[in-house]
């Protein structure tokens, strides 16, 4: 698997014309290895979500706490492990957080109770956070200016993850009738790359520029990708993580065909990203966003205008999937134009998608029983409706400076 994927690693900047030494092209080979495990935790929660309100004995309502809780403790892991990178070496901070999701994956189920299991969420998004944060920021301490393709590759190998995990999760419920087991093989699979990514050496960290935007400026920067980044992250999160059950309650689907809609978004989310690979090099970030927000909406459109309609649903999904695909790595990509990536600043990048990733789940969740399943399309609808609202001021903000330089 290490082999290949060196391989997949050296074949972007040999078909991109892009140059990368051994040294680099190793480590982008560890962190794709990072982001498929990432993406394999990342995505189990959905699929299982209604098997976990079963073993904890919750309602709908309660067990979309979830959600919150793997999200809090994401925020946390991205402004600890912000600092982290500036200050230790990266890999070995990689491997413990890979080993923390590991563990976090073998106690979900067997976890009796709704507070045990919001603890072991909590652990899992402390870890995810931090392995998130050093993935993107390191790849850009390696790759510099020419980035934009290897982030594009290292999401496309998080979507894989995300695509195999509900498939994976499917297979073994139909075969043991439970989710248990399936929660222990990803952890087996979790592990290995574990090994992988401590065994490399660690990039050397980067400072803030003095010649940068003035500290005000900069952090209205900040907060502008980390806003954009809410709604986007939210989004995608809230897609994936209820579609399932929106199309079981609604009786559009069967629970089994609901666990293969659902890797379908995310393995179109993969596809999605490999085809943006090439289209970063040729195409600049501003406008690859806007086709990607605008493209979910029209996504999400379809849905809301045919509700009942399996085939609406899987047109959609696979169109959310695909036009969400390269927003997060072309944010982080455009961000890197226009200031220097250290540690600190994609943590507080990535505080913005963990609060999305936590309170659209979470709202949706809360409504989903009073008011019916058609308000997670509603809400995703609304969501991406400010999204595209956010990137006009960003870009506006950007364009403001360039013209001041």
């Amino acid at each position: 698997m290490a082999q290949n994927l060196s391989e997949a690693a050296r074949s972007i900047p040999a078909a991109l014309g892009l140059r990368a030494d051994a040294g680099q092209i190793s480590k982008t080979a560890g962190y794709y290895v990072a982001f498929i495990a990432l993406g394999l935790a990342g995505a189990a929660l959905g699929p299982t979500l209604l098997g976990l309100a079963e073993h904890t004995h919750s309602r709908r309502d309660e067990i979309s706490f979830l959600f919150v809780a793997h999200s809090l403790g994401y925020l946390a892991g991205s402004l600890i492990g912000g600092r982290l990178y500036d200050r230790v070496p990266g890999h070995p901070v990689m491997a413990i957080a890979l080993v923390l999701i590991a563990v976090a994956l073998v106690l979900a189920p067997a976890m009796p109770l709704l507070w045990l299991l919001v603890a072991v969420f909590s652990l899992m998004g402390l870890a995810a956070g931090a392995l998130d944060v050093g993935g993107n920021t390191l790849l850009v301490w390696v790759h510099g200016h020419q980035v934009g393709p290897f982030m594009n590759g290292l999401h496309f190998f998080w979507g894989l993850g995300s695509f195999l995990a509900p498939i994976i999760i499917a297979l073994v419920i139909g075969g043991s009738g439970d989710i248990t087991w399936a929660y222990w093989i990803l952890a087996l699979l979790i592990l290995p790359a574990a090994l992988w990514v401590a065994r490399l050496s660690s990039p050397v960290a980067q400072a803030a520029s003095q010649d940068g935007p003035a500290e005000g400026v900069r952090y209205l920067q900040i907060a502008l990708v980390a806003m954009f980044l809410f709604l986007c992250v939210g989004a995608e999160g809230a897609f994936g993580g209820w579609i399932s059950s929106y199309v079981v309650v609604l009786d559009i689907a069967t629970a089994p065909v609901a666990a293969i809609l659902t890797s379908a978004y995310w393995g179109a989310l993969t596809v999605g990203r490999l085809l943006a690979i090439p289209i970063a090099v040729r195409v600049r970030p501003r406008y690859i966003l806007l086709a990607d927000v605008l493209g979910c909406l029209v996504s999400v459109g379809l849905i809301i205008v045919w509700p009942q309609s399996l085939i609406a649903v899987w047109v959609g999904a696979l169109g959310m999937g695909v036009a969400m695909a390269s927003a997060f790595p072309t944010t982080i990509s455009l961000a890197g134009r226009h200031m220097t990536i250290t540690g600190q600043a994609t943590s507080f990048f990535f505080v913005g998608a963990s609060l999305g990733g936590m309170c659209l789940p979470w709202l949706i969740g809360q409504l989903f029983d009073p008011v019916g399943p058609p308000v997670v399309m509603l809400a995703i609808a609304i969501d991406l409706a400010l999204a595209v609202g956010v990137f006009f001021v960003l870009i506006a903000q950007f364009s403001r400076k360039a013209v001041q330089s």
